[in-house]
Formats: structure tokens, sequence, C-alpha cells
């Protein structure tokens, strides 16, 4: 396929706004596709070079292409840096923009995505300099329309509205007429998250072709995730024989280990892989028995003295990529292991918890720096209840309570692992914290001026859209007020998106792309008619950034209503 027929699908998904269209859309374009360029036009149509997990960015700022442009224009920096700041969008001031010389070439998708490809893995000494001008050269050897979508590509502000899900949703279209697949492929794309790859199995063998896809070491499995429950009789009614762990407050940790190939990898519950963090796994190959294993843990900062866990806070200085080895001299990390997900080239996520439990204990050495965590066989909801008391005692976040016949279930499944979420309904008070998301933020006053953020609005999805819960402006220093405007810059859009449920005194002075995860404490939850949600948060702060958290991984709708109809909203 040629690059400019790719833009023209681009162009056509941009304007539509029904996700029933933007499916038959994409099944038509990957119909059009040759197998061997179908997994590159799919990481193109997502605006990536590969999976998530592959970590393959293009490591270029808008500076960097506003060169690029200026190149090929012949116009100045500052004239370009100009008329983008009144587009707000590279791609728009491309399609207004006349290039000097014009080499228009009729370049293929492969073509393209391999130049991009380069682009983004050149590095080193005056490495900058020539992704400027390797941008340029392929800027000038296309069309308007396909610099309009290679320029958003590169600065990561696609946008197209869809994601891996509704490319799943196409593929089910292809192959039975309508969405009945969707559920077989989204649960192949769990334990090997890598849309190109599927879609191009599937276009080439159809649905059975997604047999071959096995739980590999070196590709994150999405981790298994809790459901919250309040009542401990409800818990045991559900679950009957369990399992009860304790709740580290670390961050959640998946690492791949491979003997033979001297290689550990170390992936956050957002599949990015993180393993530059955790200096103190090259030692990993004298606890392990084993050639090849994956497992499931919470990495936290502990005291030498007493072994006492440290704060979330404290551990996530590992964030700071440059003098790593003095952050893991002075917080030194513990791995508490709790499941095993494959060994030796072996599958485990079938076997039952008890059965991965034992593989586990036998799976892992003595040693201090990576222990196998303990837990607590029981039926009985007076022992879940004195247990999740007891972790809350000691320091821990409560107990995390699994099935003890379950299977290890990738996302947010059933009733396979759930935690505890209490509210004190008693005095109506919210005891537990929200992950919310940032959808926008207001200019600041006084002293909050400089930062050019006073507050901000945050919320989470009900079905299709948007609602706000809270707009806050306490619990920040004025580093963090500093920091998240940083974080907030990249992700500014023009407009309110249409699925963003905010109107009236809530109204932004600045949009943002959903992204941004925060942990956030508040009195108690409160019918509201200024919130589209129509309940809201009742002194609401700030607790920390949840870097390690994805979107998909905020507290949900369902949580909230039932933490609504506890507190009796």
């Amino acid at each position: 396929m040629l690059f400019k027929e790719f833009s023209g699908y681009l162009e056509k998904l941009e304007k539509i706004s029904s996700r029933l269209e933007i499916t038959e859309m994409l099944a038509e374009l990957i119909g059009k596709m040759e197998p061997q360029e179908t997994s590159k036009g799919i990481y193109l149509v997502l605006g990536q070079l590969g999976p998530d997990f592959a970590n393959q960015e293009f490591g270029m700022a808008i500076k960097m292409v506003i060169r690029a442009v200026a190149i090929g224009s012949g116009e100045s920096i500052e004239e370009v840096t100009k008329k983008y700041k009144q587009k707000g969008d590279l791609g728009l001031l491309l399609e207004n923009l006349a290039f000097v010389e014009e080499k228009y070439k009729k370049h293929s998708l492969s073509e393209i995505y391999d130049s991009l490809q380069t682009i983004a893995m050149d590095g080193g000494f005056g490495s900058q300099e020539r992704k400027v001008n390797r941008l340029a050269e392929i800027l000038l050897e296309v069309s308007t329309l396909e610099r309009k979508f290679i320029s958003r590509m590169v600065v990561g502000k696609l946008r197209l509205g869809f994601s891996a899900k509704t490319i799943f949703d196409a593929l089910s279209k292809i192959e039975s007429g309508n969405k009945t697949l969707r559920k077989e492929i989204d649960s192949v794309f769990q334990i090997y998250p890598d849309p190109g790859l599927i879609t191009k199995l599937v276009k080439e063998k159809g649905i059975v072709g997604l047999k071959e896809i096995k739980v590999k070491v070196g590709v994150p499995v999405v981790p298994a995730l809790c459901q919250r429950l309040n009542e401990y009789e409800e818990i045991v009614e559900k679950m009957e024989d369990l399992a009860v762990e304790r709740k580290y407050d670390g961050t959640r940790l998946q690492i791949h280990f491979n003997r033979l190939k001297n290689e550990i990898k170390t992936y956050t519950r957002n599949l990015e892989e993180n393993s530059w963090m955790f200096p103190e796994l090259l030692e990993m190959g004298k606890w392990i028995k084993g050639n090849e294993i994956i497992i499931d843990c919470e990495a936290a900062g502990y005291e030498r003295k007493t072994g006492k866990v440290l704060p979330f806070q404290i551990t996530m200085t590992r964030k700071r990529k440059h003098n790593i080895a003095n952050a893991a001299e002075s917080v030194p990390m513990r791995f508490y292991v709790f499941d095993i997900l494959n060994k030796d080239g072996q599958s485990l996520i079938e076997k039952p918890y008890f059965e991965r439990r034992e593989i586990l204990t036998r799976t892992i050495k003595d040693n201090e720096t990576m222990v196998v965590d303990e837990y607590v066989r029981t039926s009985s909801a007076d022992e879940v209840k004195k247990l999740h008391e007891k972790y809350l005692s000691e320091g821990f976040e409560g107990a995390v309570l699994k099935m003890w016949n379950g299977k290890y279930l990738p996302g947010r499944q059933g009733w396979n692992w759930v935690k505890i979420k209490e509210v004190e309904g008693n005095l109506g008070k919210l005891s537990d914290t929200l992950d919310l998301v940032v959808l926008g933020y207001y200019f600041g006053r006084g002293k909050r001026t400089d930062f050019g953020i006073g507050a901000f609005l945050v919320g989470l999805k009900k079905g299709e859209f948007w609602v706000s819960l809270a707009k806050i402006g306490t619990g920040l220093t004025d580093d963090e007020f500093r920091n998240l405007k940083e974080k907030l810059e990249e992700l500014i859009i023009k407009e309110k998106p249409e699925n963003y449920m905010v109107e009236g005194t809530l109204l932004a002075d600045v949009w943002v792309e959903p992204k941004v995860v925060v942990e956030v404490a508040a009195d108690e939850i409160t019918r509201s008619n200024v919130h589209a949600a129509g309940i809201a948060l009742r002194f609401p702060r700030l607790i920390r950034f949840r870097e390690d958290k994805s979107i998909n991984e905020a507290t949900t709708w369902k949580e909230v209503e039932e933490i609504a109809k506890i507190s009796k909203v």
C-alpha cells in the first residue's frame, strides 16, 4: 500500500466520530494492507512504532520537528514557531504550509515506517541534528496530506480517537461479520499485548492463528488486578476458599528473567519497561532455580536496620534516572513476590493459585532481596477481618484476597482477586483514596500565577464519557504545581473533547488528554448539581501522582457507585 493511500484512510478516520463507522473503516484498511506490512500499518495508525512495551519512541520534541519544517519550507524557525502557536497543531500547520523544493516520491507504507524507525533508533553524539535533517528529507518527499500525519506521529499527537480495542472490533468484523470474536482476541492481547502481531496473524491465518501466541519471557502479561469489595461476609460468599496476603505500599512489578540470554527486564503495571530502576536485580541469577521465569511482585523500599517497608513516595525516588546507584544505596529495595506466570517456557497462568504458589516457593531461594510473600488460607469472614486489621496496624495497606483455586486472570476479571476498600459509614468519611484522571486545569492566582496553574479538574470514565468529580487546589507543594504543569504541557488540547461531560463553573481554562493519574483523598462523597456525575468529593486533596498507573487502572464508576451506596449518598 502506498503511504499516500494510507494517509487518506487516516484523514477519513479523523473525521468520523461514530464508533461503528470507525470500526468499518479500519476493517476496510486492514483488508487492503498486504500481510507483510500489516503490523507496521497497525502501529502507525496508533501513532506508534511498535507495541507499548517495546518503548520505541521517536525521540523528537516539537522544537525539533519545527526545525525540520523550517528546513523544508524555507521559512525561519521563528516564523514557523509563530504559525504553530496560532494553529496549536503541527498537522494543521503543515496542511497550509508550502514547501520550497518538493521532491515527491511514491513511498510505500513500509518505506515510511522504516524511515521513521531509523530516526527513532538514531542516538548518540549529533543524533538530534541527524533526526531533524532526515525528517526534513522525508517531509520534502511526500504530499501535504502525508506530511500532516507524519508530523503528528513523530510528536505523539495523532489523536484519531480509538485504541487497539477498536482495531480488534474491526478484526472480529473481518473474520465473523460482527463483534463475536472480540473477547477471544482480547484474551490473547492480555497475555501478548502486541496489536500489530495479533492483526498480522489474523490477516495471514485467520482467528486460529492466535493459538500460536503463548505467554513468553520478555513480553509482559497484562497484570491481574483486584476488584473492590467492602463487606467481609460478601467477600467470603463470592470467593469461598481464599488466600489472604498483605497489600504493600510499593510499585507493582513484573520481572522477566532469562538466564541463557543473561537478560532481566522489569515492567510496570502500564507495561512500560523500567529495568534501569532496579540494579539489585543484576544479582537475580543467584536467587532463582531455573533458566526462565516471569514473576509478579510488589517492589518497595525498606529500612536495613528494621526491615520496615518505606512509604511509596520514597520508593518512587528511583524514577529519577540520574544517580541511580546512589538512590539504590540510600533506598534499598525489596521485591515481595506473590505469583509466577511462566517457568522454563511453560505458561502457568491456567494453573490454580495454590499450585502456582507451590512452584513459586520451590523456584526462589532464600535471600534478603527477593522474598516470597506470606499468605493465610481461610474461608472465614472473621479471620479475613482480623488479618486485614492486623496488616493495617502493621503499617501495610490492608489485605489482598485471592481465590484459592483461581487462575491468573490478566486485567480485572470476576472475583478472582479482591482488595478491601472501606468507608467509615458512621461519619460519612471516605477512608480510602481514589485514583482519578486529570481532565484540565485552571490558571493560578497570586503566587500561583508564576506556575501557570492554580487548580486542576479530575474525574473518571462513566460509560463512553469522562465525568468530573472534583476540582483540586490543595495538597500540592510549589514544586508539585510546577511538575504538574510540566506533565500537562505535552497533553494540552485546543477544545473540550465531546466526551468530557463538564459544564458551567467547572469549565477548565486549559483542557488536556486523559493521561495523568493522581491519587486523591477526600472527606466524603456527596450529591452534586455541578458535576455531571451527580456526585462530588468533599474537601478533595492530592495525595500523590500515580505514574505507575494507566488510566485503565483508575478508579471505575462501578467502584464509586459501590462507595457512594455505602456512604448513603
